[in-house]
């Protein structure tokens, strides 16, 4: 396999000052020696890269399901930068992991589940495209936003389809919440229960090196109407966009840890969301159904990292093997852009906790009114005519 190029074309991706060999590159504020060795491969020094060669040849070599690919977003970067910057979900706090499932009584007979399901064939237009985190340790904004955002699309029956803003939790939800260093997702929910957020064409997305210090602060404030609803007081950020509708949802709940429950909610309700860890071999994860390898097992600690990440459910399926065993894998949505995965989706293990996937799920409920579909309605005409 060719090895990653760093001394010609992508010493221009980085900012950064050259020295020989060597150069120092920024990411977010922190400054780390990268070295390009003679052979034209990222040497980290004492870390480890985040796209170490070897790994992408195992895993392509092996018969491990998936395929490993290099990533130009990743180069330059440790694996102590990807899990620190690419991640960002903090493990619930046990009294929120010991919250009460939902109890779904399932008829054999009547809740037949297909051997495959996908959110966005049964929901057309509903289901929102995954974006992309950047170097901002903030997938516990990006995931909230994305199931919140189909949730209110599916529930409303298509009246409404907003894609909802992280900028807009990462900025103003900062209670107990580190916005590009990390939160908690049940302290996202609770912001878009009592809070709400607006769009995001209203609010875009900033990556942190293209943040002046004015976008980091938080620009949208709201409040009460009444009845538990919000109204925004003041203007969208993007001063091109007028529509400063306030969206919220309702406490989310936690789902089971079975397989079969989770498949029925996804079905019924819409897609859901999961947090899982995420290891050094997942950020080359090209296509496939993954599964964590054992590729760097006898490696040095270093090598061998994990972070907690959260991400969106939206289907599920199988597939079978040459020798006729059975795979079966959910569909899922990263956050680390469209050219990443499957167009932005990744598929994993189901039915075993791979990543422990399963362990903590969650779906929601939009806070939806008649009154507000009208008033939608009233204002995509008036943009039409």
């Amino acid at each position: 396999m060719a090895p990653v190029a760093c001394c010609n074309d992508s010493w221009r991706s980085f900012p950064g000052v050259s020295g020989g060999n060597r150069r120092v590159l920024p990411v977010i504020s922190a400054f780390y020696l990268i070295t390009c060795g003679a052979d034209g491969r990222w040497d980290c020094e004492q870390n480890a890269c985040l796209i170490e060669p070897d790994v992408i040849s195992a895993v392509n070599r092996g018969n491990y399901g998936w395929r490993a690919a290099n990533y130009s977003q990743f180069y330059g970067m440790t694996l102590d930068e990807g899990i620190r910057y690419r991640l960002g979900t903090q493990r619930p706090a046990k009294t929120i992991m010991n919250m009460n499932e939902i109890q779904m009584n399932m008829d054999p007979e009547r809740d037949q589940l297909p051997l495959y399901f996908n959110s966005a064939e049964k929901w057309p237009g509903k289901i929102h495209e995954p974006l992309d985190q950047g170097n901002c340790a903030a997938s516990w904004a990006f995931s909230t936003a994305a199931v919140a955002s189909d949730r209110i699309s599916i529930q409303s029956m298509g009246h409404m389809t907003p894609q909802l803003s992280p900028q807009n939790l990462i900025s103003c939800d900062t209670r107990n919440q580190g916005g590009c260093t990390g939160g908690r997702i049940d302290g996202a929910w609770w912001f878009l229960r009592r809070r709400g957020v607006v769009t995001e064409d209203c609010y875009p997305y900033r990556p942190p090196q293209q943040t002046p210090a004015e976008l980091g602060r938080c620009m949208m404030q709201s409040r009460s109407v009444g009845r538990g609803k919000r109204q925004a007081t003041q203007r969208c950020p993007n001063t091109n966009n007028y529509q400063n509708n306030i969206y919220q949802s309702t406490p989310p709940y936690r789902l089971s840890t079975n397989e079969k429950e989770i498949m029925k909610e996804i079905q019924d309700n819409g897609p859901v969301q999961a947090i899982m860890e995420v290891h050094e071999d997942f950020f080359v994860y090209k296509s496939g159904i993954y599964k964590h390898t054992d590729v760097s097992f006898t490696k040095p600690p270093q090598y061998r990292k994990h972070g907690t990440h959260s991400v969106k459910i939206t289907g599920w399926g199988e597939e079978r093997n040459v020798d006729g065993a059975k795979r079966k894998y959910w569909i899922a949505a990263n956050s680390w852009g469209k050219n990443w995965g499957e167009e932005g989706y990744f598929r994993i293990a189901r039915g075993e906790n791979e990543c422990e996937i399963e362990a903590f799920v969650i779906g929601v409920w939009g806070r939806i009114t008649m009154e507000d579909m009208r008033s939608h309605n009233h204002h995509h005409r008036r943009r039409q005519i």
